[in-house]
């Protein structure tokens, strides 16, 4: 595989099959982790505090490649829904399916499908620019609120699903866009470094 066509996981040393199976899962895990540590750390940022969720998800993603992404994704949702305390405002606002069928629940749809898209693009190249993985972010990012907006829209209507679900977390997600597309040219160029 050519860095070119690689993700960052896919330039890591593997043997074996199996050892791939083991690697991947344990990238899962580790995944799974760092997303449900970046839910649970707020920023201080204006007009509401900022969690590093989204950055979390877009970057591994973009470092694990549209299934292993996925993966990854499917995997934190489900390590929800059987109760484990890894979303943001868990335990505090509940735990499990109860949870998810609250306000949040078409955000955490869109985690992973934001997952495969940053994924599938980072396969294609588009995390080796700041230009290209700021759009990288940005598009994964939308894809979120859209997600998360048509959940909220039946519940309390437009205006309201745009003032309480999107426009409080426009200037954070604006910071945490710029620095996603910072984060993976940076590691591909140690990569580049690394081998050379």
């Amino acid at each position: 595989m050519t860095l070119r066509s690689a993700t960052l996981v896919s330039v890591l040393p593997e043997t074996t099959p199996l050892w791939r199976a083991v690697r991947n899962a344990l990238l899962a895990l580790a995944g799974t982790a760092i997303i449900a540590i970046s839910a649970k750390i707020q920023v201080p940022f204006w007009p509401v505090p900022m969690t590093m969720q989204t950055l979390a998800i877009v970057v591994i993603a973009m470092a694990f490649g549209a299934r292993l992404g996925f993966a990854t994704l499917a995997l934190y949702v489900l390590e929800g829904a059987v109760g484990l305390p890894v979303f943001a405002g868990t335990p505090e606002k509940g735990i499990g399916i109860p949870y998810m069928l609250g306000p949040t629940g078409g955000y955490l749809a869109g985690f992973v499908a934001a997952a495969w898209l940053a994924g599938w693009l980072a396969e294609r190249g588009w995390d080796r620019s700041f230009l290209k993985a700021t759009a990288v972010n940005f598009v994964a990012t939308a894809v979120v609120f859209v997600f998360g907006l048509a959940w909220l829209i039946p519940m309390f209507g437009f205006a309201k699903s745009i003032a309480v679900g999107v426009t409080p977390f426009l200037l954070s997600s604006a910071f945490k866009i710029a620095l996603g597309g910072a984060l993976l040219p940076a590691a591909w160029s140690l990569v580049r470094r690394l081998r050379s």
